[in-house]
């Protein structure tokens, strides 16, 4: 039996759907935003886009930072499913030690 691909999760429906609403809010049709993907990072079609905004098609993390990109918005603009920020709670952190205690102070 072949393997069966791995579900899409919570993050990727919201990067998904904040894809999207970038893309629309921008101006830009599916085939502008893949256009400006593939003259600034990588190639990308147009329906490889479509299948991502769909979720039909996984969005690895070089396709969020490539989109991201030609969007002019940083990869950490995707929201959490629940309305939370979403992976920006994790950027620019305070190292931690093993104690919990602030490497930084």
């Amino acid at each position: 039996m072949p393997p069966r691909p791995l579900a899409i999760g919570p993050a990727g429906h919201a990067a998904a759907h904040a894809i999207e609403r970038t893309r629309t809010a921008r101006g830009y049709s599916q085939r502008q935003l893949a256009a400006r993907v593939t003259a600034r990072v990588r190639p990308m079609t147009f329906t490889a886009l479509s299948r991502i905004e769909r979720t039909g098609r996984r969005c690895d993390i070089d396709d969020l930072v490539a989109i991201a990109t030609a969007l002019g918005i940083a990869p950490q603009a995707p929201s959490h499913p629940q309305g939370r920020p979403g992976w920006a709670k994790y950027s620019r952190q305070s190292p931690v030690s093993e104690t919990g205690d602030s490497l930084d102070d």
